[in-house]
């Protein structure tokens, strides 16, 4: 049983987190990564390997070696070691990978986390949705809140997929920090706010990026108006990034200090 100290201190976290929500924004949901591990209310694991569609080299894994919480941060670890997953399959890295699946999706609204990402050629960390729906992918969309691909340490990328314009074809931008700056260097937020008919990207409440129906390729369907889903993932190597190599420096790691979901008010 909680005691009463508890019930006093918990109205208080509570206004202390809507009183930091975004001018004209209600929080929805949230994950501040306060507990001693991972909430299995609101965060599925993902174990395999595969490739996952882009020829990634790891394993995923729901290892503490891989993923834990830390001092109010969630840490997701890609480690350099031989590992057989369930798969039976003997790959080179282990990483991990956590979605909301299942568990929370939300259309439209404002979605945000704090995350300082790591570094190095074929290094690929990510904070990005997947639609809710029965659709394949990528009829049911996707939307990259955050890339980085370890060769552009000063730049991330914001995108869409869906029917038409997917992979390679995806739309989207990048955001860069001013010369000689890293993205690992320290935390930042990054944020998609979605409407019916608008997506915008934002770096630290700099929005760098707006896309409409009217961007997609002609014929090309808007598929961004059902729930999604939240996946935050460290992956090592793939076509995108390239794989790792001797410059490449073990383990790295991903912190996220808090995921938060917001609605218009």
């Amino acid at each position: 049983m909680l005691s009463r100290r508890w019930f006093l201190f918990l109205p208080a976290l509570t206004a202390a987190r809507a009183a930091d929500s975004p001018a004209g924004w209600k929080l929805t949901w949230h994950d501040e990564f306060d507990g001693a591990r991972l909430d299995a209310g609101k965060w599925v694991y993902v174990a395999g390997g595969g490739g996952f569609g882009n020829h990634e080299l790891e394993s995923y894994t729901s290892r503490p070696q891989n993923i834990h919480i830390e001092g109010g941060m969630l840490v997701i670890k890609a480690i350099k070691e031989s590992y057989t997953g369930a798969d039976g399959v003997a790959r080179g890295f282990t990483s991990a990978r956590i979605h909301t699946h299942g568990k929370f999706a939300q259309r439209y609204g404002r979605f945000e986390a704090r995350i300082r990402i790591p570094y190095g050629q074929g290094i690929w960390p990510a904070f990005w949705m997947m639609g809710d729906g029965g659709e394949k992918w990528p009829d049911r969309g996707e939307i990259d809140i955050m890339e980085n691909i370890g060769r552009e340490p000063g730049t991330v990328h914001g995108t869409v997929h869906g029917p038409g314009y997917s992979g390679a074809e995806g739309i989207g931008g990048p955001y860069s920090l001013p010369t000689g700056q890293a993205f690992s260097d320290d935390y930042h937020v990054y944020a998609v706010e979605w409407e019916p008919a608008a997506i915008r990207w934002y770096v630290d409440d700099h929005r760098y990026k707006t896309l409409a129906p009217g961007d997609l390729p002609t014929g090309a369907r808007w598929v961004f108006d059902s729930p999604f889903y939240l996946l935050l993932n460290l992956a090592v190597g793939g076509s995108w990034p390239g794989n790792p190599d001797e410059t490449t420096i073990f383990p790295q790691a991903m912190y996220v200090d808090y995921v938060r979901v917001y609605r218009r008010r």
